[in-house]
């Protein structure tokens, strides 16, 4: 999960605002005492307070174990969200309004209880009123998702009456295999409708995600192009400056591969590559993303080893100061092999993209914090140019940016002034905060109306989950088996030097990230 990010300014409430006010609902958060509920649940439910999008129904009740009363749960929140409204990073200090924030503190209370009790669930029933919509969120460790399905089930509170709804949210992960996942799946579809299942994942709150379907689908210009015929190779980057911080003891079982592919970069990818659907119902658009993740070509025992790269930051600096390896960080083990980094080739078996290789790559301690996409064109021939001082041409790449900053570049070649032929590259720049002053949010904000209204476009559907799952499996087995070796690098690096190779194979080479 990302770092805490900054409170919507005003701008951000007028456009959140610009959208209908959502339903009457009942907004159960379990886990309710964790850094998931203070760092972004509520500050995203804040916001969309400020935007007028909650109906005066809506509620917060606070599931957890820790025993407090109503007052302290909400003196708890009130901490939290002074400190994220007046320590704002990059932006000048907010207040809180205290409006906005005093009808949201009369509308929560707390519960304390056993997640396997049952007695909990009784109690929360009986809290809630007889009839109504109500979200259950589980800002939980993923062990819970299964118990807390069962418990709701069990108490009847899943069950929907005409006119109102009852659905469940979950955060990553979605399992830690292939194996895990479809039981997950089985357990939370033996329970719930897929339709009542909201399966979160907050990279797709973030706008530039969302607006490359616009990019692709709304402009005449780039659908036509993009094909095979026009397209060389994407790249797909996630890099992180940051190690694993106090995360130690989750990321030892986990790892960049399991933490960061099957979900966040697969949705990425599926976004590029997907098909237009019929429309933007959320049914047709999920659909086409499967269709997508459904075909990429399965990896053999010996693909995952040629085409897998996994390598672990080891000592290095950012500037002056020195950061230490992974294996020196709180709660790892001095011998670990787990994963920092991981690359990976893949190639879609489908009439747009067959031939057309996705490289992918994500990684923490790296040179520089980025996400973004590259689409590389093919190369124009270079035939006209062999009798000028044109030595080669510009590579043709669009840059998709996710984040730090949000936008759009496109790269190209222009002839340099001058009585010769000469060519220069240059970039045409389009970034959000230029034309729409938004500003920065949590990235919740969108997915939490969302689920209140019951839109599931950006919402992983069981599917879609377990092809993800599938296509990274063969990696995971070859790495059971001893196959994929660990490459170090050093931290602040652009990563291991193997992966460089596996692009150095095919001709190609990484687009860098500190650049």
């Amino acid at each position: 999960m990302d770092a805490a990010e900054p409170i919507l300014p005003a701008s951000d409430q007028a456009a959140l605002g610009r959208s209908p006010r959502a339903p009457a609902c009942q907004f159960v958060i379990f886990g309710a005492g964790g850094d998931l509920t203070r760092r972004l649940l509520m500050p995203a439910l804040y916001n969309l307070r400020l935007a007028g999008l909650l109906d005066e129904q809506f509620r917060i009740i606070g599931v957890d174990a820790r025993e407090m009363d109503d007052n302290a749960f909400r003196a708890h929140l009130t901490e939290a969200m002074d400190f994220f409204v007046t320590q704002r990073r990059g932006d000048a200090p907010g207040k809180l309004d205290q409006t906005a924030w005093t009808w949201m503190c009369d509308r929560i209370i707390y519960l304390s209880g056993d997640f396997g009790n049952p007695d909990t669930f009784t109690r929360l029933n009986a809290a809630l009123p007889e009839a109504g919509s109500v979200i259950f969120y589980c800002a939980t460790a993923a062990r819970f998702f299964e118990t807390l399905g069962a418990q709701l089930h069990a108490s009847g509170l899943t069950r929907e009456e005409e006119g109102y709804f009852r659905r469940i949210v979950v955060e990553k992960p979605f399992g830690h295999d292939l194996t895990s996942a479809r039981a997950l799946n089985t357990a939370l579809l033996e329970v719930f409708d897929e339709s009542q299942i909201y399966r979160i994942d907050h990279y797709l709150g973030k706008e530039t995600v969302q607006n490359i379907m616009a990019l692709r689908f709304s402009n005449g210009i780039f659908e036509p192009i993009w094909k095979r015929d026009n397209i060389d190779h994407v790249q797909i980057t996630a890099a992180e400056t940051v190690g694993v911080e106090q995360r130690g003891k989750f990321y030892e079982g986990t790892g960049a591969m399991r933490d960061m592919v099957p979900n966040h970069i697969f949705q990425l990818l599926s976004m590029v590559a997907m098909e237009a659907p019929t429309s933007f119902d959320a049914d047709a658009v999920r659909s086409e993303k499967a269709k997508v993740i459904q075909a990429i070509h399965p990896l053999s025992g010996r693909q995952a080893v040629r085409d897998v790269v996994r390598g672990q930051y080891r000592a290095g600096r950012y500037g002056a100061d020195p950061v230490p390896g992974y294996r020196s960080e709180p709660d790892v083990d001095c011998n670990s092999s787990t994963e920092t980094y991981i690359a990976m080739r893949l190639a879609i078996d489908n009439w747009r993209w067959a031939g057309v290789p996705f490289y992918i790559r994500t990684g923490k301690r790296l040179a520089r914090r980025r996400t973004e996409i590259s689409i590389h064109f093919k190369q124009a021939p270079f035939a006209l140019f062999r009798d000028t001082p044109v030595e080669k041409l510009t590579p043709n790449i669009l840059f998709l940016h996710i984040q730090p900053t949000e936008g759009v570049t496109l790269q190209f070649s222009a002839k340099v002034p001058g009585p010769r032929v000469r060519l220069g590259g240059v970039s045409m720049n389009f970034n959000y905060a230029d034309y729409f002053h938004e500003g920065p949010s949590t990235g919740y904000e969108t997915l939490l109306y969302d689920c209140l209204t019951g839109d599931a476009t950006l919402f992983q559907r069981a599917d879609n989950v377990e092809a993800g799952w599938g296509v990274v499996q063969p990696a995971l087995d070859a790495w059971d088996s001893g196959h994929i070796h660990v490459h170090p690098y050093a931290a602040g690096s652009e990563g291991p030097e193997a992966a460089d190779e596996m692009l150095q194979r095919d001709g190609r080479g990484w687009v860098p990230i500190g650049r």
